[in-house]
């Protein structure tokens, strides 16, 4: 009943910016926790940045300081937003996010995937 859309990602050249969103719909009460995860070419999934209700963030050490996780509690929709970016980079960027969701009156918990979009960042 909850579900994850990924959009914003393409080609982009080394040194470029691109801005991931990932919208969530859905029966929701609550949302804890979003994330994102890359999987590059050969290489495992790996958490790229987490972000909680109360505003605490996380990120990959390979990410510091070029990404950022943010999020629109209207929505409610998370970011990320990359600067600065590298071939290694390239991936496919799935978000994930966890909470309540259903009646108030009785609350169901969730943990939900997105189908996930491409970044390729190459010259």
């Amino acid at each position: 009943q909850v579900r994850l859309v990924e959009s914003g990602g393409g080609l982009v050249q080394p040194g470029g910016s691109l801005r991931l969103s990932c919208a969530a719909s859905g029966n929701i009460i609550t949302i804890d926790a979003m994330a994102w995860y890359r999987q590059g070419p050969g290489k495992q999934r790996e958490v790229v940045a987490t972000l909680t209700s109360r505003g605490k963030t996380t990120y990959a050490d390979s990410v510091k300081g070029r990404f950022t996780i943010s999020r629109d509690n209207a929505e409610p929709t998370v970011y990320l937003h990359m600067n600065s970016l590298k071939p290694e980079d390239t991936a496919v960027y799935y978000c994930n996010a966890n909470g309540l969701y259903g009646e108030e009156s009785d609350p169901k918990v969730f943990g939900s995937w997105g189908q996930g979009t491409q970044v390729t960042v190459s010259s």
